[in-house]
């Protein structure tokens, strides 16, 4: 049974991050269709606040992960109205489009993509910001309202290039395999307070920042002996089963959901 008065979340409180669009948007109807009241957050407020809107019992906070004191104030938030957090999926990150296109226009001109010698200061610390730095501000702050409780459940949101390391998107695979390495040792530290951790890895994803992927790179993801693209809505099913009760014995685990792309 889902909805207002069932559902395996029933009665939790759940906070989403990049919940504006794509797979944090769809975790937060997940969650809210199995019974959570679900707090939608993004640096996109507007888009935050349109997800919000979808749900019942669902409220939006504009958050930019990349910033501490806008993580901490938005998890002060939710532990004031309710005097406890029970969900988190961390979703929010970002790509860079500029690094995409370079590595298009070397498939295109069939050469290969030299980007490393090209990437600037400022797109590193973009990624990094938002994908590593953001990953442990939310963490920290999940810990910070769970702890106490001894309970609670936290997913992020990783991806598969931290185990492919695409060939001209150093950034974004350092970033997302640096957020996978925090998650574990965090998971095997909040453990102990009752709070579990564990991380789902998509490949390939019907997002806007797919969307914004050139087609000459998006042609290069597509095979037909593999599942096409994700839905945001298949990768939102692993983290609300992650967050669930059913996968009480997870912890720390690194979950691959690439469509058969490649194993580890």
């Amino acid at each position: 049974m889902s909805g207002e008065h069932g559902g395996r979340f029933a009665g939790r409180i759940a906070l989403v991050t990049g919940a504006g669009s794509g797979i944090g948007a769809a975790v937060a109807r997940r969650l809210a269709g199995q019974g959570a009241e679900v707090f939608a957050t993004d640096l996109d407020g507007p888009a935050a606040e349109a997800t919000s809107k979808e749900l019942p019992r669902a409220h939006s906070l504009t958050v930019d992960v990349a910033e501490p004191a806008q993580v901490d104030r938005a998890f002060d938030e939710v532990v004031r109205r309710h005097g406890r957090l029970d969900v988190v999926v961390h979703a929010a990150g970002v790509d860079d489009p500029t690094a995409k296109e370079w590595i298009a226009e070397a498939l295109l001109a069939d050469r290969p993509a030299r980007v490393t010698e090209r990437l600037g200061d400022e797109a590193w610390r973009r990624v990094m910001c938002v994908n590593l730095d953001g990953t442990f501000h939310v963490l920290r702050a999940a810990l910070r309202a769970m702890a106490p409780r001894r309970s609670g459940a936290v997913v992020t949101v990783g991806s598969s290039s931290a185990f492919d390391a695409q060939a001209g998107y150093p950034h974004y695979a350092a970033s997302k395999a640096g957020a996978h390495a925090l998650s574990r040792s965090v998971a095997k530290e909040a453990i102990a307070f009752g709070v579990r951790v564990n991380t789902v890895a998509p490949g390939p994803t019907e997002t806007g920042m797919a969307a914004r992927t050139p087609a000459a790179l998006r042609q290069g993801f597509a095979d037909p002996r593999v599942r096409p693209y994700a839905t945001p809505e298949e990768i939102a099913d692993i983290a609300v089963f992650l967050a669930s009760e059913e996968a009480a014995n997870l912890v720390g685990a690194v979950l691959l959901a690439n469509g058969g792309r490649f194993t580890v």
